[in-house]
């Protein structure tokens, strides 16, 4: 085990700081002096195993580039011959999303494309609490009564008997999924999905609207063939971006490019729904892979989690800049009362957590009439605070519907699959980091203690506090904004890209105050230069109380980098996400 970074053993969230291996830091060296670059911006390169000869393509990833041959994809063909011929006989066409931002973006996808040939697509997004994920039979039912043609996105790969329902009523169903596909696959005209059982995981790290846009590049490429005009696919790209982020798909390969060009189409401000949700969330600078995940997404995904399931998907098919900023306006609202239901139920859940006990492979909770559109948020609130697998489940009448996040290196929908197989959920399904459960009541705790079986299988249950990576030091006066934007060539950062993750030793406060409810402001100087910081919720942890009692002392800080635009000055700012106190 390597020396802890800064002699961090444990800081004020009980976490080991660790640094860059000796090895990372060798190829980042390397690359300095092979490529001229800022260290910085070498030592991500290293972390992503780039090499030299690859650098200047990792840092301007093109679409055309990394783009595949979209038939490389099972069911590809099949599913672009049978809207192709949908299209010529001008059959109306249903597309049935899920309700979070993934769904509500590919379904925006299909509606920009078809409405650009002059058709209008029935819209269908089912309820959480009523319908349930993904297709049900009385809506497929009803779409197949006057529906030729049904697609359903970021849903269907697991609803066999919906399907089945609508196909045997006339219509022809489409899947186009990323979710784990089962050992058979329902009875639809193609089902296009880089996670069914017999695809070789290639491209397994698309979200739906990834898989949604290769299908429309298909079909493009089917309509030139046939002569036939083909609808822009670029300025799509702001939907593929956010679905990607929100959904928190790896940031590898393909979706780098759909991320990074999907931030430049964003930043033009030319949907209407995009653009209203941006000022609702008072987002004033350009958007970044942070303001998708944490500002936009969580708003969109409160119509389906507290409110109306379809207010997502219309906000980003709109039009019109009106209903725009009223649909908006009406899901900052609910976010804000999802934040409030989602702060009651992880108080009780942690609490629940932590007197079964957190030394397993899974930490979870169950409780009456929870709310299902928190629980997932919940989960992950677990999984972080515990590093374990976390499920949380609310209880109604007979059954349980909860939701499951995961922790890296173990595959939690592929245990959950098992435990639906096996018969002890009456549902199950998803991908590596996250699930969905349906549970009788009286078979909750025999499914749990079966979960946690399968995961200690795995090692989950000898993870200890994780431990905090720190790529380098930086001082007050090198922390710039040309560093920042110097490694923002290196971005986009999130899932399986970290943002780089700085740390200031020996840092002294020279300003403090409280922001917001729990937020604290920081200035930190090294005696000539000063660099600003943010302490998200530094009140609810023990950071605000150490910093208030440091009495002039110096304080490790470790956070991100970031751009602040305030007052029109471009400069650096901290993100603090820990601390500690000098050994």
């Amino acid at each position: 085990m390597s020396d802890p970074f800064l002699g961090v053993t444990a800081s004020l969230s009980g976490r080991r700081w660790v640094g860059p291996s000796g090895e990372t830091l060798r190829r980042a060296a390397g690359l300095a002096q092979a490529t001229g670059l800022p260290e910085a911006v070498t030592l991500v390169l290293a972390r992503a195993n780039v090499t030299a000869e690859d650098a200047d393509a990792y840092l301007d990833p093109k679409l055309r580039d990394l783009m595949p041959d979209p038939s490389v994809l099972r069911d590809m063909d099949r599913a672009v011959e049978v809207i192709g011929a949908h299209l010529k006989r001008g059959s109306r066409i249903a597309v049935f999303a899920d309700y979070d931002v993934d769904g509500a973006t590919s379904a925006a996808l299909l509606h920009d494309w078809l409405s650009a040939l002059g058709v209008t697509p029935t819209l269908y997004v089912p309820d959480r609490i009523d319908e349930g994920y993904g297709p049900n039979t009385p809506a497929m039912e009803a779409l197949a009564a006057d529906h030729p043609l049904i697609i359903c996105v970021d849903c269907g790969t697991l609803s066999h008997e919906p399907i089945a329902s609508a196909v045997a009523r006339g219509a022809e169903v489409i899947v186009l999924d990323h979710h784990m596909g089962g050992e058979t696959l329902p009875d639809a005209a193609a089902v296009v999905n880089p996670n069914r059982q017999d695809e070789d995981g290639a491209f397994g790290h698309l979200c739906a609207a990834g898989v949604v846009f290769l299908t429309l590049v298909a079909l493009n490429r089917q309509r030139r063939a046939d002569g036939l005009a083909c609808p822009d696919l670029m300025g799509m790209l702001d939907l593929v971006a956010l679905g990607t982020v929100a959904d928190v798909a790896p940031l590898i390969g393909l979706n780098r490019a759909f991320v990074r060009q999907g931030l430049t189409v964003m930043a033009r401000r030319h949907r209407p729904g995009l653009v209203a949700l941006a000022d609702a969330a008072k987002l004033t600078s350009a958007p970044a892979p942070y303001h998708l995940g944490y500002m936009l997404g969580p708003r969109i995904n409160a119509g389906g989690r507290v409110g109306r399931a379809d207010l997502g998907t219309r906000l980003l098919v709109t039009r019109d800049p009106g209903q725009a900023g009223q649909i908006a306006a009406e899901l900052d609202l609910l976010n804000v009362e999802r934040r409030a239901i989602e702060a009651e139920v992880l108080h009780a859940a942690k609490a629940q957590a932590e007197a079964r006990g957190t030394d397993g492979a899974l930490v979870w909770a169950a409780g009456e009439t929870w709310h299902p559109g928190v629980v997932g948020i919940v989960a992950a609130r677990l999984k972080e605070a515990f590093n374990r697998p976390a499920v949380v489940i609310g209880l109604e009448g007979n059954e349980g519907k909860g939701s499951a996040r995961s922790i890296s290196g173990v595959d939690l929908g592929a245990a959950i699959a098992l435990l639906a197989s096996e018969g002890l959920l009456l549902k199950g399904g998803g991908h590596k980091m996250a699930a969905g459960l349906t549970v009788a009541r009286d078979t909750l705790e025999a499914a749990m203690d079966r979960l946690d079986a399968l995961l200690a299988r795995q090692g989950a249950d000898t993870a200890g506090v994780a431990d905090l990576h720190v790529d380098a030091l930086v001082s007050p006066s090198g922390a710039t904004a040309d560093l920042v934007e110097s490694l923002e060539r290196a971005g986009p950062f999130g899932a399986a890209a970290p943002q780089p993750r700085f740390a200031l030793a020996d840092a002294r406060v020279a300003f403090h105050k409280r922001v917001g409810e729990n937020h604290m402001a920081l200035t930190l100087s090294d005696g000539v230069h000063k660099l600003s910081a943010i302490a998200f919720g530094a009140y609810d942890s023990p950071l605000a109380p150490a910093i208030e009692g440091l009495s002039g002392q110096p304080i490790h800080l470790a956070g991100r980098l970031e751009l602040d635009d305030w007052g029109g000055r471009r400069k650096a700012k901290l993100r603090i996400e820990d601390a500690a106190l000098p050994g």
